[in-house]
C-alpha cells in the first residue's frame, strides 16, 4: 500500500490542527496538574525508580537500538534473499523511518526550546509557561537551550507505525499499527508522568511521525515501482507474422 499525495497532506493539516490545539487550550496543564502532587511537590512517578525507569526508559531504548541493528544487519546479509524478498520494500521504509524519526523529533527539540513541565515554575522549576508560539518573556530566556518539544523518547515507539507498511494483509496492518501506538503512548505517559512532557508534545510526536512515515514509505515505494516498470517495457516485442507468408 502506497500511501496517496492526499492522505499525507491531511496528515499535514492534522499536525497543524493537533499543534494549534494544544497552544490555545489549557488542556497540557488541565492533565499535568493532575499528575502533580502540589502537596508534595512531587511527580506521581518517581524518575529514579529503577524498575520503571528500566522499563521506560534505559530497557525499552537498548531493545529500539537492537531492533534497528538486527533489522539493518537483516537488510545487508538477506537483501537479495527469495524469503526476504516480498517483505522488502516494508523493512526498508521500517528501517528508515525508525532512524529518520528520533533523528528528526530530536533536531526539532533543538530548535523549539521549550521547557518541559518539571521546570516551570507551576511545578516547582525556575521557568514560565512557555510554549512553541507563546514565546519566553523578556529576560527570562536561559542560556541552555530547552529540549522538550516535541516528546523526544516517544517518538520512537511511533516510528513503529512504519510496520503498517510491512504487511499486506489489512488485520496485521491493523494490529501493528495498534501496539505501536501503545508502545509509543506508554513511554510517551511515563515520561508526563515524572514531569518531562506535556501531554501535547507527545500528541504532536505521534501525529508527526506519522506524516514522516507516510512519507518515507511514499518516496521508497513509488521508487521502488518506478524501477520495475521499465523492466516490463522493455521486453523484447515479437513482430506479427501476417498469414499466408
Amino acid at each position: 500500500m502506497i500511501p496517496t499525495p492526499r492522505q499525507i497532506l491531511l496528515t499535514l493539516l492534522a499536525l497543524v490542527a493537533t499543534v494549534l490545539l494544544f497552544e490555545y487550550s489549557d488542556l497540557n496543564l488541565f492533565v499535568q496538574d493532575r499528575l502533580y502532587d502540589f502537596a508534595s511537590g512531587h511527580w506521581r512517578v518517581d524518575r529514579d525508580e529503577p524498575v520503571a525507569r528500566f522499563f521506560f526508559y534505559d530497557g525499552i531504548k537498548k531493545l529500539y537500538v537492537g531492533f534497528v541493528l538486527a533489522l539493518l544487519a537483516t537488510l545487508l546479509f538477506f537483501f537479495r534473499s527469495r524469503w526476504l524478498r516480498a517483505y522488502r520494500r516494508g523493512l526498508v521504509v521500517v528501517l528508515l523511518a525508525c532512524i529518520l524519526v528520533p533523528l528528526a523529533v530530536g533536531e526539532l527539540k533543538a530548535q523549539t526550546n521549550v521547557p518541559c513541565p518539571k521546570s516551570l515554575q507551576r511545578y516547582g522549576g525556575p521557568f514560565p509557561h512557555v510554549t512553541l508560539l507563546h514565546r519566553w518573556p523578556d529576560g527570562t530566556c536561559p542560556s541552555e537551550v530547552q529540549r522538550c518539544y516535541p516528546a523526544g523518547h516517544a517518538s520512537g515507539g511511533f516510528a513503529l507505525m512504519s510496520l503498517f507498511f510491512l504487511f499486506r494483509d489489512p488485520r496485521r496492518r491493523r494490529i501493528a499499527l495498534a501496539a505501536a501506538v501503545a508502545v509509543g503512548w506508554t513511554i510517551g505517559i511515563y515520561k508526563m508522568a515524572i514531569g518531562d512532557h506535556f501531554l501535547g508534545h507527545t500528541a504532536v510526536s505521534m501525529v508527526l511521525a506519522w506524516l514522516l512515515i507516510q512519507g518515507i514509505a511514499y518516496v521508497v515505494m513509488v521508487r521502488d515501482s518506478a524501477r520495475a516498470r521499465p523492466q516490463a517495457e522493455t521486453l523484447p516485442v515479437l513482430p506479427q507474422v501476417a498469414s499466408g507468408e
